[in-house]
């Protein structure tokens, strides 16, 4: 469906889940894929929470291939509450999720090739929360406006949006009843739903569209839910 044949693609976090899917799906069209990621992978292993790390991996990139032509920030920022996160923890959370990918994008503004795409991987989070989780959706909710903002300031020379997925199982476990049925989809979702997204975001169909943010969680947010209503029950 999609042809990247001589493109050049930047994942963060590529080396398993969401990230490593997205790699594949962009090798599978052609493409060449530089990914950065704490776990181990044949590209480059880096922490992004480093400033230096961060300038290493772009000049990297740029002396292996000249340019760029997709950025995919997807890493995931650190999963804490305000119960027991301490200031580093939240802060590193930030870096992660909000910082490395601004910072990623002004290292290789020069270098993005015409038809140029950011893709941001923000999520479900930016726009609701369960308790304990105030790292996690404060940089999840940080990229999504960081999008609309970095559209604006590239206008004219790279698309920039974001996607929020919801329940994603990496694992592709099927699940049934409540964990599927609280989705209006009738599913749990896996990295294919998102990393099909990120390309056509990427590829020429999706040209008309910059600064948006594409929420992809089978339609639970979509979903009033009350106790009592629907068989909906809350227990205490």
């Amino acid at each position: 469906m999609f042809d990247f044949a001589g493109k050049v693609a930047v994942v963060t976090g590529g080396a398993r889940g969401i990230g490593k899917c997205i790699r594949q799906h962009f090798e599978q069209a052609g493409a060449k894929v530089c990914v950065i990621d704490l776990l181990e992978n044949d590209c480059f292993v880096g922490d992004l929470s480093s400033k230096e790390t961060l300038e290493r991996f772009a000049a990297q990139v740029i002396a292996q291939h000249g340019h760029i032509d997709y950025l995919i920030n997807n890493a995931a920022p650190k999963f804490c509450g305000i119960q027991k996160a301490s200031y580093e923890d939240f802060e590193y959370a930030l870096k992660v999720g909000v910082t490395a990918p601004f910072y990623l994008s002004k290292l290789f503004a020069p270098y993005f090739a015409p038809g140029a795409s950011i893709v941001n991987i923000s999520s479900s989070r930016d726009r609701m929360s369960q308790p304990q989780s105030e790292s996690y959706t404060a940089a999840k909710g940080g990229i999504a406006a960081l999008t609309h903002a970095l559209a604006v300031s590239l206008a004219g020379k790279v698309r920039v949006n974001s996607i929020s997925p919801g329940w994603i199982d990496n694992d592709y476990k099927v699940y049934e009843g409540p964990d599927a049925i609280q989705q209006p989809a009738g599913r749990v979702g896996n990295p294919p739903d998102i990393a099909n997204m990120v390309l056509y975001l990427c590829s020429d169909m999706a040209g008309f569209i910059t600064g948006e943010n594409i929420c992809i969680d089978g339609g639970m947010t979509r979903q009033m839910i009350y106790h009592d209503d629907h068989g909906w029950k809350l227990e205490m």
